[in-house]
């Protein structure tokens, strides 16, 4: 097995790199985006304004449906939206597209949640001493949710590692496509066991990283 496992490890390091590709990426730009879409939810949100908002509607409505497709699927259906982006439908960086897309709502939601666990008496003492809607955002939301934060950005990250696994159909590669290139398709168990075993290390590390992040933000402790 160790010879086996030698001869592969180029192919496996291609395949960790193209993993953590599509997971930068993926994260950075599902952050940058979700982050502003989950603020804007909680901002609207009826029982924060306390009247019904028709914006609040629509983009609840767009994040559930969005929220509610399986990954195969919006991947497929949105070929002709990925190959206008990244001028292909195939390959590493076109998988970035779809898992964006599906991560940006997922994104967006854990960030209403983390927000509305922020005390509301906090936000309503720094309205009442005249901060405007851009410092309760930044000084008293991000600033008392920022553990949520990387909480939620530890949970997509690893989340989405799963669903990269799929980017084998269209080329993407990725540590999983190898798995099952290698270790399924070619009947080679041991270096499954061993790709699995490598998924479950970086799955916990970077678990370990985000909650050490997380009690280290959090203002609790």
């Amino acid at each position: 097995m160790l010879d086996k496992l030698i001869a592969l490890w180029p192919e496996i390091l291609i395949a960790l790199y193209q993993t953590f590709y599509m997971m930068f990426f993926t994260v950075a730009i599902s952050a940058l985006l979700g982050i502003p879409l989950g603020t804007l939810l909680y901002l609207i949100r009826p029982s924060i304004t306390g009247k019904s908002s028709v914006l609040y509607v629509v983009l609840d409505g767009i994040v559930n449906i969005v929220r509610s497709f399986p990954f195969l699927i919006l991947m497929i259906a949105i070929v002709p939206f990925t190959r206008l982006v990244v001028g292909s439908a195939i390959g590493t960086t076109a998988v970035i597209v779809p898992l964006t897309i599906s991560a940006i709502p997922d994104f967006a939601r854990l960030i209403e949640q983390t927000l509305l666990e922020v005390n509301r008496g906090v936000v309503e003492a720094a309205e009442s001493a005249g901060a405007n809607r851009l410092q309760v955002i930044w000084k008293v939301l991000y600033s008392e949710a920022r553990s949520g934060i990387a909480n939620t950005i530890t949970i997509i990250t690893i989340s989405f590692i799963s669903y990269s696994t799929v980017a084998g159909m269209v080329g993407g590669g990725g540590i999983g496509d190898f798995a099952i290139r290698h270790g399924y398709y070619r009947y080679q168990p041991d270096v499954m066991v061993f790709t699995v075993i490598l998924i479950i290390l970086i799955v916990q590390t970077i678990q370990t990283i985000g909650n050490r992040v997380v009690r280290k933000l959090d203002k609790r402790q």
